[in-house]
This record gives structure tokens, sequence and C-alpha cells, in this order.
């Protein structure tokens, strides 16, 4: 969170993701390239290139798996919440992975004197209604291109212009992406390539982010609350709130609340983070606020407002103790507006 645009505040706990991550995709690289070496050493220069080329779209489509794979995973499991906290850093380097791919392509192309070849390809119009002999790389340019928009907005800066809801939207479209690398690999390599370890890679890959995001769905739809007669949701006792943390309930049309305590206090926010429309109730209470596992935003829990200087409020709900249970209204009351509660935890 800041006030106009400031330069990231690197702290140690993003210099060691950021460390570590590198550090993955060097040695993944580097693996890639000296397994494919010691099973067929290249021959000329282009056969070097084409280990390249295979070394960073692996890597890349590898981590786009990871990439998508964080959100509902953290969704399950608290421990994947701070991967969660960097996870734009991660959408950068893959795109940068990404533009290395298509760059090795490129110099691929020009070191056999044959790059006019490309641009007839990507023009032959009527190999598009094709299957076998699709213009596959259209499809990888496509992704790139999203992956470009993505890693060029990721900074705090667009959301002056494009508002959260507008923001989201847009970074939703790394699903896309995802489903054009899978086309890529799918009428490219695999077309010509019969390496089995290919299309165990993409099944599994692409069935693991299916997976993950249709088990994280339905346990979400597993936190809808019974209602009593005046409507109110039942949260569960107090004690079954983890202390500083959450349990997130559903409120009428959808709408997430995330119901927080800390010690005896007990308090009912949006689920949706006033920066990019982050989840709220996967967060936790740090230095006595409630902090955004997506960048770190802060809300104090007993109102929702942001402690000064910073200005951003959320909604919150009127919540209760009635034979020990904590319900929250599915009413909200104007962001800012005090409403938490102190209640018994033994």
């Amino acid at each position: 969170m800041s006030v106009g645009f400031k330069a990231v505040h690197w702290n140690r706990e993003k210099l060691i993701y950021d460390a570590i991550l590198f550090a993955g995709v060097v040695l993944f690289i580097t693996a890639f390239v000296g397994i494919s070496y010691w099973i067929e050493p290249p021959k000329d220069l282009p056969a070097a290139i084409d280990v390249r080329i295979r070394a960073f779209g692996t890597c890349a489509f590898v981590m786009l798996t990871v990439i998508l794979s964080i959100g509902p995973l953290a969704r399950l499991n608290p421990w994947f919440r701070t991967i969660l906290y960097n996870r734009r850093h991660f959408g950068v380097l893959t795109f940068a992975v990404a533009l290395l791919h298509a760059w090795f392509m490129i110099e691929w192309y020009d070191a056999q004197g044959t790059l006019p070849n490309l641009l007839v390809e990507l023009t032959t119009w009527s190999d598009y209604g094709k299957f076998i002999g699709f213009p596959f790389k259209v499809l990888g340019a496509i992704a790139l291109l999203l992956l470009f928009l993505l890693a060029a907005t990721s900074h705090d800066f667009w959301l002056a212009f494009l508002s959260p809801p507008i923001w989201k939207w847009l970074h939703m479209s790394l699903y896309a992406a995802y489903g054009l690398v899978v086309m890529h690999v799918a009428l490219g390599i695999m077309q010509y390539d019969r390496n089995p370890l290919i299309p165990l890679l993409l099944a599994t890959c692409f069935s693991t982010v299916a997976a993950l995001h249709f088990v994280a769905g339905w346990r979400e739809r597993s936190t809808d609350r019974a209602r009593g007669s005046d409507g109110w949701i039942a949260v569960g006792a107090p004690g079954a709130i983890p202390d500083q943390g959450a349990v997130v309930v559903s409120a009428s049309g959808g709408e997430r609340i995330a119901v927080f305590r800390d010690g005896t206090e007990i308090g009912a926010l949006s689920n949706v983070c006033a920066h990019q429309n982050g989840p709220i109730g996967e967060g936790r209470i740090v230095d006595g606020c409630v902090t955004c596992p997506w960048h770190g935003w802060q809300y104090r829990l007993s109102n929702g407002c942001a402690p000064p200087p910073f200005n951003e409020k959320l909604a919150t709900y009127p919540v209760r103790v009635r034979n020990g249970i904590v319900e929250v209204s599915p009413h909200a009351l104007p962001p800012g507006t005090p409403a938490s509660i102190q209640a018994s935890v033994g």
C-alpha cells in the first residue's frame, strides 16, 4: 500500500523469495540443457539453439502451471499464502523466460538463414484450417502478448487507470494464456516429437491445475453456513475461528464475508481488498491489522479502515454471539463503520 506511487520496498522475505525463485529457474534450465546434451549432444548450432528453445519453453510452461496452482493451494492450505503474497514477481519472471523462449526460436531460424520462412508460416492462411500443420507459433505469440500485458500492468500505477475490477478482469486472461500455451504444445512439438514425456507433462500440468481449482471450489462451497430465521449466518463457536485468522462465509448473491478473530475481538469485513480485489479472508492479522495476502494492504479489524496515513476502507458487517455461536449479518455496513465485538473464547 502506498501514498502515490513508490518503488517496491524490498524486505528480507521478498529477497529470499526472489532468490529461491531465480535459483529454481536457473537450476531447471541448467538441468534440462545438461540432460539433453548428455542424451544427444547437438551436432550443429541450430540443434544447440533448439535445446535452449525447449528448455526455456518447458520452464515457462511449468512456471505458468505453478502460478495457476498457487491460488487454489492457498485456499486449501495456509502454508502456500507466503507464495501467494509474492506471486506478481513469479509472473514477471515467467514472462521473461517465455520471451527468451521466443527469442531463441527467432535465433534458430536466423542460424539457418530461413528467417523469412517464419513470416510465410504465420501468413499462410489456408493452414489455419488444418489440425496437422496449424501455425502453432501464432498461439505462442498471442500467449506471450498476454503475458506481456500482465507483466506490464503488475505495478500499482495501473490501478489509477484501470480500477480494481478491470485490473482483475485483465489478469484473469492468464487462464486464456495458459490455454493457448497448451494448444501451442499440442499442435506444435507433440505433432513431430513422439517422446512420451511431452504429452505426459502436458496432461499432468493441465489436470493438476483443473483438479486444484475444482477441489478448492468445492471446499469453498462447503463454507456456506446455515442461516437463522432472521437471515444471520452461523459462523461457529468463537474458538472455531483461528486466532489472527479468518473463516470465510457466503452472503446472498455470492458475496464473501471474512470473519476474523484477534484474541477476544471478532469482526467481519468484505472479503475483497480495496487494492486489487485480493481475498482478504486468506490473509492474517499482522501488527494488529488484517493483512491482504496478495500485496500486504492492511485494515483495522474494528472498522475496516486502513491505518494512517492511508485512507482506504472496507465494508464491515454486524456480528453477534448467540447461544455460543458467532453469527454475522449478510447486510454490509458503510465502509469504515465500527462493527467488531468482544467475545469469550473459552
